[in-house]
């Protein structure tokens, strides 16, 4: 059976802005950097490594984190000109940071009605906050989740653990997203790395618990899948496939599809979790 292939979580970003420490944890140990510099420079590239590596469609994360990573808010640009003529197959994801936007509900309305931003990213370890930070008084956050739900449009929001330096990682626990999604019971959630390693019971809860809430199986080693969900048959409908991609440890998009193929699921759970519940939350 052929199974198509939507990756929700590829870091496809304008690498420049990165800080010199993280881009040095980016491409430590990695043999393609010459690959990956023309891909990050030209979608076309990238179209040809999904194409040889058997990807339909990818969704391009970016946020604006200039503290912890380097990136300012020019990102959002910078992925909506990289998709251009494109969107078939690529997905632009932003950001509006909301300590650092003037008018926070102005600016998430604008990526999604004139950039064709179809994703936002909340990031709170890399962007130094709560996901529910909404509730100690930063209204420019709840403006943020407010428009996405108006729209319609998925919120992807970082759980679990992250290695950059500076990251705060007292902000990766997805239970303060319980609150998120009881205040915004119509806003698509997306649980990137499902909170791992260390709360992937507490996302597993949060995905059982709320309708509107969805993980996002990217950051963990396919192999291990099972290991950490043993669920995940029972909450395939809930999944989505993504690699993080070309994060630390992650060899390749078709390398860890292959390695997720092998695990003892059912063809129907691999063909949600692999596509149709992507392509059904990213509009």
């Amino acid at each position: 059976m052929t199974f198509r292939v939507f990756d929700c979580h590829v870091h496809i970003q304008p690498w420049e802005q990165l800080h010199p420490e993280v881009l040095a944890t980016m491409i430590r140990g990695r043999a393609d950097g010459e690959r990956l510099e023309r891909v990050l420079a030209d979608p076309e590239e990238l179209l040809r490594l999904m194409d040889e590596e058997r990807i339909e469609r990818a969704a391009l994360i970016n946020y604006v984190a200039p503290e912890v990573m380097g990136f300012d808010e020019s990102v959002n640009e910078w992925v909506s000109r990289y998709v251009k003529g494109r969107t078939d197959r690529l997905v632009a994801v932003g950001s509006v940071h909301p300590r650092f936007s003037r008018d926070a509900k102005g600016d998430a309305a604008r990526l999604f009605d004139e950039l064709g931003i179809r994703v936002l990213k909340i990031h709170p370890p890399h962007q130094l906050f709560a996901a529910n930070e909404y509730l100690s008084g930063n209204d420019a956050l709840a403006g943020i989740y407010a428009v996405a739900q108006d729209r319609a449009r998925p919120v992807m929001i970082h759980t679990g653990t992250s290695i950059f330096p500076g990251a705060r990682n007292r902000f990766a626990d997805p239970i303060a997203v319980d609150d998120v999604a009881v205040d915004f019971p119509k806003l698509p959630i997306v649980l990137a790395h499902a909170g791992r390693p260390l709360y992937m019971d507490t996302a597993l809860f949060l995905v059982r618990r709320h309708p509107n809430v969805h993980l996002d199986l990217s950051g963990i080693p396919p192999r291990k899948l099972l290991e950490y969900l043993p669920r995940l048959e029972e909450i395939a409908g809930r999944c989505l496939w993504g690699t993080d991609f070309p994060s630390p440890g992650v060899a390749s998009m078709r390398k860890n599809v292959e390695d997720f193929l092998a695990l003892p699921l059912s063809d129907d759970a691999k063909r949600r979790i692999l596509f149709d519940n992507g392509a059904a939350l990213v509009r």
